[in-house]
């Protein structure tokens, strides 16, 4: 879909994590399209950052589960 973000990693390595890899010169990054705009980026940390939180209804009582 256009508004998931594909990006390629190696945890072992640390390739395209932090920082975008010399490894991979296939991935030219990744974008995506969503109501707010849009985001691009090359790395996880870009594509986590680019996450928008959801919205809170703030007009209704707060709810909290117990267990």
């Amino acid at each position: 879909p256009a508004a998931v973000a594909f990006v390629p990693i190696s945890g072992w390595n640390g390739d395209n994590m932090l920082e975008p890899s010399e490894k991979m010169p296939w991935f030219k990054g990744w974008a995506v399209d969503r109501k707010e705009g849009k985001a691009d980026g090359k790395t996880l940390i870009d594509a986590l950052d680019a996450i928008l939180p959801p919205s809170r209804p703030t007009d209704k009582p707060l709810r909290l589960p117990l267990q």
